[in-house]
């Protein structure tokens, strides 16, 4: 267990022997060393990957200074809700404010902005200069296609359009970050990027037709939002797409636009899985977070043994983020 965290800071970073950042990652939930965090562990995954790495966690959506403090990244800004929906940790099924948020300091409700991921990347837009902006996590992963949006009572556009990133990685996103750290080392933008597993880009009607039959067109954003049946048979070509082996890219018009989404990122293996739960996290909140004690409280001691879920249930997400696949880690990285 190490005691160094990621950078919140420049002044952290001086500590550590930096001063600019490679990749800045924005998150709704307080900072968590732990790797049941998912920023925390696509910050730890970067570093070992050589980037450098800084987190800005709860900015405060009216605060400019909370967004520019780490300045600009060399690479992109990786932006994230958190480890759950924004709009499930702000509102009830009841569509009331909730009382409380369980991954902010103290508990406290309200710091996370409605429909986070598009209002942090919209801010960073203001902020900077046409900034590469990489989007993921729940709220990415899951809304990455036109899709019912249960508060707003009507047919979404894909979220990547919404939030005008770059490129957004779903599900869980080791593998694919892996794959575009070595791509922009190389001297690619992020823009730029087609064909990694476990990402949607959008593309226009031009690129489209360059993809042929490669690539498998699902009913569109409108037709869903005309016709239940063609959004049910949208909903059934995506889930049928889960398996990494078989899946095809699946590709969904929106407007005079396409969201083109790859196939799964490929499942980690026992040795691959015992380097990510390895990596040094501090298992504690951030000295800036320290009463961040709801969430933490529950998983403090807890380990990671697998990822995956075979079940599929219709009221669980945890097949679509994570697959059917089970990846386990190995009894002695455990013990």
């Amino acid at each position: 267990m190490s005691t160094r965290f990621i950078p919140t800071s420049v002044k952290e970073a001086k500590e550590q022997g930096f001063e600019t950042f490679d990749v800045i990652l924005v998150t709704g939930d307080a900072y968590v060393d732990h790797p049941s965090f998912g920023v925390s562990v696509i910050g730890r995954y970067l570093e070992s990957l050589g980037a450098k790495v800084g987190i800005i966690a709860v900015p405060d959506i009216n605060n400019p200074e909370d967004f520019t403090k780490l300045g600009a990244p060399k690479w992109f800004f990786g932006v994230t809700a958190g480890n759950l929906d924004s709009m499930i940790m702000r509102t009830t099924a009841s569509k009331k404010p909730r009382s409380d948020d369980a991954y902010m300091e103290g508990g406290k409700a309200g710091l996370r902005p409605k429909r986070a991921v598009i209002a942090y990347c919209n801010k960073l837009r203001e902020l900077f200069n046409n900034p590469p902006i990489l989007i993921g996590g729940l709220e990415a992963s899951l809304r990455r296609f036109a899709h019912y949006d249960y508060w707003d009572d009507k047919v979404r556009r894909s979220i990547l359009l919404d939030s005008r990133a770059d490129i957004l990685v779903y599900g869980m996103g080791e593998r694919p970050m892996k794959d575009i750290v070595e791509a922009v080392k190389g001297g690619a933008k992020l823009k730029e990027l087609r064909g990694i597993r476990g990402t949607a880009v959008a593309i226009s009607a031009d690129e489209r037709k360059k993809t042929g039959d490669g690539a498998v067109t699902i009913p569109s954003h409108e037709e869903g939002i005309k016709s239940k049946i063609k959004y049910a048979r949208a909903s059934r070509i995506i889930h049928l797409g889960q398996n990494p082996y078989s899946a095809r890219a699946l590709v969904q018009k929106h407007g005079n636009r396409y969201v083109l989404v790859n196939p799964p990122a490929l499942p980690f293996s026992e040795k691959e899985m015992d380097e990510i739960y390895n990596l040094p996290f501090a298992r504690l909140p951030h000295f800036f977070f320290f009463k961040q004690k709801t969430a933490y409280e529950m998983i403090r001691f807890s380990i990671t043994a697998m990822r995956g879920c075979f079940g599929g249930c219709s009221f669980c997400a945890l097949t679509v983020h994570q697959g059917k696949g089970i990846q386990s880690r190995s009894k002695k990285s455990i013990v």
